[in-house]
């Protein structure tokens, strides 16, 4: 009896060695990633999560923010940002060597409310008809599409007529949300934020000559606690599983930069 409770105690031990064990190499990686790369991330996150048993704390945000917070040396074990935000954090030293790696890029497009009439953005002189036919356009400023769209509106000479009809946004997620109540007739974000939302429609991408893409590419912190995790969750978002679901959230490929 005391032989065999001896046994039971070890195996029990051991048990607890190997739980031990387990919660050691399971990290809590810190991702800051681009608003327009959540979609993908939302549903490529916690399948990294099953399967390694680490944790994501994913903070995302716009141009400005993301600037802000790597300009600012906020701790991060992986950046998942614009290429020319990326490459800017290497140069200060921020991002680990030989980690860089680009994922997709997505580009720019118009909304409307659901079920509201779609206008005519095939060209450059539509595009620039459909706003200023609009009464009140919705897009975050500081984002990526906010620095676009304000070259874009130079271009066209509409700047002056369209600044009073504009309702500007803290994100890119509440110009669906203020699409979807009817308080803004247009909208204007990365593509994939307006395929995952709810009560707006596409009306279509921008003209090509007025286009632009967000190329979203990943970066291991120089200071990362986790580089090995870190390193894991970028294998994870380059494998052909990955790739499905980039093209199911309407990303393109990175196309090698």
């Amino acid at each position: 009896m005391k032989i065999r409770s001896l046994v039971e105690f070890r195996r029990f031990g051991l048990a607890l060695l190997l739980l031990s064990g387990l919660a050691a190499q399971a990290a809590e990686l810190k991702v800051i990633a681009g608003a327009a790369f959540a979609p993908a991330l939302k549903e490529l996150g916690p399948q990294f999560e099953r399967a390694t048993g680490h944790t994501l704390v994913v903070q995302y945000g716009i141009l400005g923010a993301l600037k802000k917070q790597l300009d600012g040396g906020e701790a991060f074990d992986l950046a998942i940002v614009p290429a020319a935000l990326l490459d800017g954090a290497a140069r200060q030293g921020k991002i680990a060597d030989g980690t860089r790696v680009g994922l997709v890029r997505v580009g720019m497009a118009v909304a409307v409310r659901a079920g509201a009439p779609k206008p005519d953005i095939g060209s450059v002189e539509a595009f620039r008809r459909a706003l200023l036919n609009a009464s009140q356009i919705a897009y975050p400023p500081e984002g990526a599409i906010g620095v676009h769209l304000a070259k874009v509106l130079d271009q066209l000479g509409i700047a002056e007529q369209m600044r009073t009809k504009t309702r500007a946004q803290k994100t890119v997620e509440t110009v669906a949300t203020t699409l979807a109540a009817g308080e803004a007739e247009l909208g204007f974000a990365p593509s994939t934020v307006f395929a995952g939302a709810t009560g707006v429609e596409i009306a279509g991408p921008f003209p090509s000559e007025l286009q632009t893409y967000v190329q979203l590419t990943a970066g291991v912190g120089a200071a990362s606690v986790q580089p090995v995790a870190a390193r894991a969750l970028i294998k994870h978002l380059t494998s052909p599983e990955a790739v499905a679901v980039f093209k199911a959230k309407g990303f393109e490929p990175s196309l090698g930069k």
